[in-house]
């Protein structure tokens, strides 16, 4: 595993596995949502690795009173549609107590900037804890736009869930929003002109959900 204060990235051999078939551009929706959504679980819980914990006790079949820890904290979960919605399921899993907000995003391909079409955050949310849901780390425009509605409203930390970043999306996310973090399944160098990851896998939203109507 790969990890600075502020960037994460698995390499576990199961995770290297999954990552060949996601790439896959012969992988059917079927087993690109599937394989997506074991990745996210991976992504979730590495990321989750230091998460605050409470002291309680438990009873178990055979003793009273054992000593016990639990994850106490609540996580808003804010997934980026449509693709991020291919991870909330996984990340629902891992964590004990989440509640998901969405927001949607289109972006234009001729500017590369996105136009918020759903704005589903609260008012205030002082102090949360946002995980954000965005499978593609690209140019790091999107992630930041929603970044930006968080902190205004008073989110605390921030972590950004992704299957796979760009470098220059990374460093750019990174420069925008110094304190958050981003935790991936793999890491890639490079952008194309019409800013999609390389060598990536294609549109997440298209590969999970298939194409929008045209």
């Amino acid at each position: 595993m790969s990890t600075t204060d502020r960037l994460t990235v698995l390499d576990h051999p199961l995770v290297q596995h999954r990552l060949r078939f996601l790439r896959d551009e012969h992988t059917a929706n079927p087993e690109f949502l599937r394989l997506a959504g074991e990745l996210s679980r991976y992504v979730a819980y590495e990321a989750f690795r230091n998460a605050p914990l409470s002291n309680t006790t438990v009873d178990t079949p055979v003793a009273r009173g054992v000593t016990a820890k639990v994850v106490e904290e609540e996580y808003l979960v804010v997934p980026i549609l449509r693709a991020g919605l291919g991870m909330v399921p996984a990340v629902q899993e891992v964590v004990p107590r989440s509640r998901v907000c969405l927001v949607g995003l289109r972006r234009d391909e001729a500017t590369l900037k996105a136009d918020v079409y759903l704005d589903g955050l609260p008012d205030r949310i002082d102090g949360a804890h946002v995980v954000v849901c965005d499978p593609m780390l690209a140019t790091g425009g999107s992630l930041i736009q929603v970044a930006d509605m968080l902190v205004a409203r008073g989110a605390g930390d921030i972590t950004a869930l992704c299957l796979i970043a760009s470098v220059p999306g990374v460093e750019r996310f990174s420069a925008a929003h110094p304190s958050a973090r981003v935790v991936a399944a793999a890491l890639d160098d490079t952008l194309n002109e019409v800013g999609y990851i390389v060598p990536g896998l294609g549109d997440a939203g298209d590969r999970l959900f298939g194409p929008p109507p045209r």
